[in-house]
C-alpha cells in the first residue's frame, strides 16, 4: 500500500515541510532547540487532542468545548493543594484526575439527560468551571513543587518528559481503539448510532466514558502545564479550544465520526507549533496565527468533504 494514502502521513510531512522552512530562516542554527521545543509544547497540544479525537469520533455534533476551563480549573485545584509542599505530586495528580472524573460526568449529565446540544452543553459548562477557578485561585499563583516542576522541564533520553507523556498516553488511545472491546464500539456508535444500539452496544455508556475520557485528558494537560509553566493562570488554556480541534482535523481524523486517527494527532501538534514559530520569525502577531489556522480548518475540511463526495 501507498504509504501517502494513509491520511495521518500529510500531518507529519506538513510539519516537517515547516521545520524545515523554521530552520531555513535561521541558516541552520538551532535545530536541536527547535525539535525540543516542538515536542514540549506539541505535547500538550497532544494530549488534549487525544482526548477531542474520541469525542469527535462518537460522530456529527459531538465536541468538547470546556477543554480550556477544565484544564485551568484542575490545575488551579491541585496546584492550591499541593501548595509548593514537596511530596504532594501525586496528591495534585488525584485532585486533577478528580477534576476531569467530574467535568466529564457534568457535560455528559447536560449533553445525554437534559438532551443539549454537545456544544451548547459544554460552552456552558465551561463559564461554571472558569467562575470556579476563578473563585479558587483569588489572583494567586501557586508555584508547582521543585520536584514536579524539575520533571515537568526535564528530559530523559534526550526527550522531554512531557512528551514522553503525551507519547504513552498516546500509545493508550491507540490500544484501546484497535484492541480493546470499548474501542471497537466507540467506532461503531461513530459509524451509524442507530446500527450500533441495535447491535446491542451500550451506547449511552460510551457516550459517558468517552466525555469522562476528554476531560481527564484535559486534566492531564492542564496539571502538566502548570507545572511545566511555573503555576496556574486563568488563561493558561485558552489557545487550547481551536488547537484541540485543529489537531484532530489536521491529523487525518473524520469529522463526521467513526474513525480515529492517534499518529495525525501527534504530527498535527507538531505542525501546529512549528507554524507558530515560523510566523512568530516572520514577525507575526495572534490575529495572523488564528486566521492561518482557522483557513487550515477549513481547507481540510473542504477538501475530506470533497474526497468523500467523490469516493
Amino acid at each position: 500500500m501507498n504509504p501517502l494514502t494513509k491520511p495521518w502521513i500529510w500531518s507529519w510531512l506538513a510539519a516537517a515541510v515547516a521545520f524545515g522552512l523554521t530552520i531555513g530562516l535561521t541558516a541552520g542554527h538551532g535545530a536541536g532547540e527547535l525539535a525540543y521545543a516542538a515536542l514540549s509544547f506539541g505535547a500538550f497540544a497532544a494530549i488534549v487532542g487525544l482526548g477531542q479525537m474520541l469525542v469527535i469520533t462518537l460522530g456529527p455534533g459531538n465536541v468538547d468545548l470546556s477543554i480550556p476551563a477544565t484544564m485551568t480549573l484542575a490545575a488551579t485545584l491541585a496546584l492550591k493543594a499541593m501548595s509548593s509542599d514537596p511530596g504532594t505530586a501525586f496528591l495534585g495528580l488525584c485532585i486533577a484526575i478528580a477534576v476531569g472524573l467530574g467535568t466529564g460526568l457534568a457535560n455528559y449529565f447536560l449533553i445525554f439527560l437534559l438532551r443539549l446540544p454537545p456544544i451548547i452543553a459544554t460552552l456552558a459548562a465551561s463559564l461554571i468551571y472558569q467562575s470556579i477557578a476563578i473563585w479558587s485561585n483569588r489572583g494567586l499563583r501557586i508555584k508547582p513543587p521543585t520536584g514536579l516542576a524539575d520533571f515537568a522541564t526535564g528530559r530523559f533520553l534526550g526527550l522531554p518528559n512531557v512528551a514522553w507523556v503525551g507519547l504513552l498516553l498516546a500509545v493508550l488511545v491507540w490500544i484501546l481503539l484497535e484492541r480493546s472491546v470499548w474501542g471497537r464500539m466507540l467506532l461503531a456508535t461513530g459509524q451509524n448510532l442507530r446500527v450500533a444500539r441495535l447491535a446491542g452496544v451500550p451506547v449511552e455508556l460510551v457516550r459517558a466514558t468517552t466525555y469522562v475520557s476528554v476531560a481527564v485528558f484535559a486534566s492531564l494537560a492542564g496539571y502538566l502545564l502548570a507545572s511545566f509553566s511555573g503555576g496556574a493562570a486563568l488563561n493558561m488554556g485558552a489557545e487550547y479550544l481551536l488547537m484541540s480541534i485543529a489537531v484532530v482535523v489536521i491529523g487525518g481524523s473524520s469529522i463526521s465520526g467513526g474513525n480515529s486517527n492517534v499518529p495525525g494527532v501527534w504530527g498535527a501538534a507538531l505542525f501546529m507549533f512549528l507554524v507558530v514559530s515560523m510566523l512568530n520569525s516572520y514577525g507575526a502577531g495572534a490575529g495572523v496565527r488564528n486566521v492561518l489556522t482557522g483557513t487550515i480548518i477549513i481547507g481540510i475540511v473542504i477538501a475530506a468533504s470533497t474526497r468523500r463526495v467523490r469516493a
